[in-house]
């Protein structure tokens, strides 16, 4: 357990300096490159700026409009109670489009009923085996301008329901 808080306290740091000194010993100009590298992210940013004020302001509808409590009662109906509790539907929903939002549902059920419960472990399980896959999409698929998905879609949901459906199977046998 050393080890590993060692490693993950020097890491970065280790990194960081691995890449300078490769630079130099390169005969590199890392200062400029460094600055080439912030301004390209920076141009990104802005091509991407849009659509995550849409995809925010989707989610903030989302949530103030009722449409994730109806939501999570049908599929809390459908499925059963005992399978997946109806708290954990939202979070599924908007992990699809906002981690940040996500997270934030996830630290409301935390919260109520603790960071243990079945529920708490569920969502912690999710979170970690579920992907945004509209915010990835329209963030990777517009910086290169990639009109025709093809089953990329698909293939994120069907990767996604198995993630989430992972994550109340490993939390059922946990806890």
């Amino acid at each position: 357990m050393k080890l590993l808080l060692f490693l993950s306290n020097t890491i970065i740091p280790i990194m960081i300096f691995y890449i300078v000194g490769t630079g130099l010993i390169q005969k590199q100009n890392i200062y400029e490159q460094f600055i080439q590298g912030a301004e390209d992210g920076f141009k990104t940013v802005i091509k991407i700026m849009p659509t995550l004020v849409g995809l925010m302001v989707a989610v903030g509808i989302l949530r103030a409009s009722g449409l994730l409590d109806a939501v999570s009662g049908l599929f809390g109906s459908l499925i059963g109670q005992k399978i997946v509790l109806s708290e954990i539907i939202p979070v599924f929903v908007v992990r699809l489009f906002s981690n940040s939002a996500a997270t934030g549902l996830v630290l409301d059920i935390f919260k109520k009923y603790g960071t243990d419960s079945m529920i708490g472990t569920i969502a912690s399980i999710m979170m970690s085996s579920t992907e945004t896959v509209f915010y990835t999409m329209s963030i990777y698929f517009m910086s290169v301008k990639i009109k025709k998905t093809r089953w990329t879609l698909a293939g994120a949901m069907a990767a996604t329901v198995a993630g989430a459906a992972a994550s109340v199977v490993i939390a059922h046998y946990i806890v």
